[in-house]
């Protein structure tokens, strides 16, 4: 790893995580992402932290759990950062590594340019930021979306709690993207109606220069049309079954380093742009437990909350 990506790695343990010299840091990487496991493991060696590595097989879908081993693993450590090409955001071994008191950041599918650029943030600033929009999703009832492109889909959000991905994870049980940068919250399961037309990116597909639009009744996708990347997204929920259509998560960007580029890990949490996903919802108070759950990036997006506009054409108004 050169300079930018060692300090980038020291900022994510230092800051994002507070490891402290009494705590064990374990590292969990797969083959893509190797060279970068191993740089957060060599920084923490440095740093004076009792740090293990462990690599796995990598999985086919995002949500996928790792070999149990690591996941008994990822249960009996104090900190865990996770650089894997698919994610484990959204698994029963991350929750229950929470549970268990472990602080864990995911950083799926994460490449050295995005965490150049965008681990090395104003934490402070952006932290206020999302909190406040995260309070605005907590209060709404309804939502509804629209883009250029043709989203227009609406949905119910009472009684659901809205959540914060600011980057710091310094209490037991705390969880965090890196990239951090995002307030978001699972659509109440059934009500979700409308069109989502993905024009930005979406996870297992990057970059939709080809749109994929899904056609969503009673808060589950019915349609996938879009050529290629529509049969892709098609072949990932055949995998796993009905459930897999379910709309799981309205998410808002926060973060002003990140950009849009193919990889939704960054993707989502790039300012002015809104997110929603399908699959899994149950890290983020929902019903639905299954190993998928796959983002979607819409661009210059215009959000409303019980009427309130929160966005108008990619720009925050709150």
């Amino acid at each position: 790893m050169d300079r930018q990506l060692l300090r980038a790695a020291r900022v994510a343990l230092k800051d994002c995580m507070k490891v402290s010299r009494k705590e064990t840091l374990l590292v969990v990487t797969d083959e893509r992402l190797r060279k970068i496991g191993y740089g957060f493991w060599t920084v923490g060696k440095q740093m004076g932290f009792d740090s293990i590595i462990t690599e796995f097989v990598e999985r086919e879908v995002h949500g996928a759990e790792p070999p149990p081993a690591v996941a008994k693993l990822m249960a009996d450590v104090d900190v865990i950062i996770a650089p894997t090409y698919r994610s484990l955001s959204h698994t029963n071994a991350r929750r229950n590594a929470c549970s268990r008191g472990a602080r864990v950041a995911t950083l799926p599918g994460i490449t050295a340019d995005s965490m150049r650029r965008t681990l090395i943030v104003d934490y402070k600033k952006m932290r206020k930021l999302t909190l406040e929009l995260t309070a605005l999703l907590t209060r709404a009832s309804v939502a509804h979306l629209t883009t250029p492109a043709g989203t227009d889909i609406t949905m119910s959000l009472r009684g659901r709690k809205g959540l914060a991905d600011t980057g710091v994870a310094h209490k037991r049980g705390e969880f965090t993207n890196l990239p951090a940068g995002e307030a978001y919250i699972a659509p109440v399961e059934g009500t979700a109606n409308g069109v989502i037309v993905v024009d930005g990116s979406m996870s297992g597909v990057g970059l939709t220069r080809t749109p994929v639009t899904m056609r969503v009744e009673k808060g589950r996708v019915i349609k996938f049309e879009g050529g290629k990347n529509a049969a892709t997204i098609r072949g990932f929920v055949r995998k796993v079954g009905k459930l897999a259509t379910n709309v799981a998560e309205l998410g808002i960007g926060t973060n002003r380093k990140a950009r849009v580029t193919g990889n939704t890990l960054e993707d989502e949490k790039a300012i002015g742009t809104v997110h929603m996903a399908i699959g899994d919802n149950r890290s983020m108070g929902g019903k639905v437990d299954i190993p998928l759950h796959l983002d979607a990036v819409m661009l210059k997006p215009t959000l409303t909350l019980d009427g309130k506009l929160v966005l108008k054409n990619g720009k925050l108004l709150k």
